[in-house]
């Protein structure tokens, strides 16, 4: 049998982390999980998950440090980042592109279009 894909998941709200958890778990992934960008950094080094989903606002290092710093890594630079926040201003969406982004997502997420997005990727 197959290994599932792993995603780690990257938000400061505890709620959100589960409520990821549950929906990428029931998806048939292995989940993997940070509060903040720094714990991120740690966690892509340790696992080299499959693909990320990312929060832009949270303390110590927000989302777009977060994709700066993992896209200089020549191992994560076609890892697929995923942006799952409650922003959704051009300016935002334009400036989590240019540091890497793959896709962005809206808060509140839809599961099916979560896991839609997991599957455009290749995750």
């Amino acid at each position: 049998m197959a290994h599932p894909k792993t995603i780690l998941t990257i938000d400061d709200s505890r709620t959100m982390r589960d409520m990821l958890r549950l929906t990428l778990v029931d998806a048939g992934y292995r989940v993997v999980q940070a509060a903040d960008g720094l714990e991120g950094l740690a966690v892509l080094q340790d696992e080299g998950p499959d693909a990320v989903i990312t929060d832009l606002n949270m303390p110590v290092l927000d989302g777009f440090g977060f994709i700066e710093k993992a896209r200089a890594d020549q191992r994560f630079r076609d890892t697929p980042i995923l942006v799952l926040t409650t922003e959704s201003t051009t300016s935002m969406k334009d400036r989590a592109r240019g540091v890497g982004a793959t896709g962005w997502i809206t808060k509140p997420f839809d599961p099916q279009k979560l896991k839609d997005a997991l599957i455009r990727v290749g995750a």
